[in-house]
């Protein structure tokens, strides 16, 4: 599961403000995606949104270019989990719409994603997109000070059971995050606790859980970018990126750095105002 000698980056406090200013580009930019899905788009159009927004705030796209990948976001519709290719395919009614977006500040990293229902889905659809989100914020609310890596694979995980009979996809993992978008460790979604890397101040990381209405099988589209679920099943995929901090996680690419969301799950953290003031952010 993990990679041996595996190189993690640590970051200065400055360093985490500058990767909480890419991070701040991003979170905008889906929450801006995600207000402009509707029927009648292509999710090409979806990426000239995003690639114009990125560029506007002086950030470049973590994605385009990237081992060839050839756009801004990764458009994933329905029975695609990740990485799909904005094209001419056209967004309907009813679909599941997973928008995966990166981008680039000062040399500095932000990652995250989010799945949204367009238009009326079906009740099974709709919890789908409940239980992965809150599965990723269990994962977020793991990654604190001296616990291990798989801490966090195992709240993913524990969450997503709770919650019923899902796919847990094991192929695909989170990832470290900084200087590069994807760095050591990796961060499994699934997994038994207290393995892995130990969790220090500093780290940064992508947890992004992906979750299938049918089994955790994968298979790779003749593109050889998009991974679908090998049942045609529907997917989730939500994403931050999160700094572990002295002061427990503080969400990056969350627009109010999970303030709302951990304090509705008792977890400290230097985004809650509540516990401590909330840290300075890179304009």
């Amino acid at each position: 599961m993990f990679r041996s000698r595996e190189r993690l980056q640590v970051k200065s406090a400055e360093q985490i403000e500058l990767m909480r200013a890419a991070g701040l580009v991003v979170g905008q930019a889906l929450d801006l995606l995600a207000r402009t899905v509707t029927p009648g788009l292509t999710t090409r159009q979806l990426d000239v949104v995003a690639e114009e927004f990125i560029r506007d705030q002086g950030a470049t796209p973590s994605f385009k270019g990237y081992h060839g990948f050839p756009a801004t976001i990764c458009v994933s519709v329905n029975d695609e989990i990740v990485h799909g290719i904005p094209g001419d395919r056209v967004i309907d009614d009813g679909d599941l719409v997973s928008i995966d977006c990166g981008a680039i500040v000062d040399g500095w990293h932000g990652d995250a994603a989010v799945t949204v229902a367009v238009g009326d889905v079906s009740p099974a659809e709709a919890q789908l997109l409940v239980v992965t989100e809150d599965a990723l914020w269990a994962g977020l609310a793991a990654a604190r000070v001296g616990g291990r890596i798989t801490d966090i694979s195992h709240a993913v995980e524990t969450s997503v059971r709770a919650a019923g009979r899902y796919g847990i996809v094991e192929e695909y993992v989170g990832h470290g995050i900084g200087t590069e978008m994807h760095m050591d460790p990796q961060v499994p979604n699934y997994g038994t606790p207290g393995r892995g890397a130990r969790l220090v101040a500093g780290m940064a990381l992508a947890i992004e859980p992906m979750v299938n209405l049918g089994d955790r099988f994968t298979r790779l589209t003749d593109d050889e970018w998009t991974v679908v679920t090998a049942d045609g099943a529907r997917s989730a995929h939500f994403e931050h990126t999160v700094a572990i901090t002295d002061r427990g996680p503080w969400v990056l690419t969350a627009l109010d750095g999970g303030a709302a969301r951990f304090a509705a799950l008792a977890v400290p953290s230097p985004a809650d105002p509540a516990g401590f003031p909330a840290p300075p952010t890179v304009p």
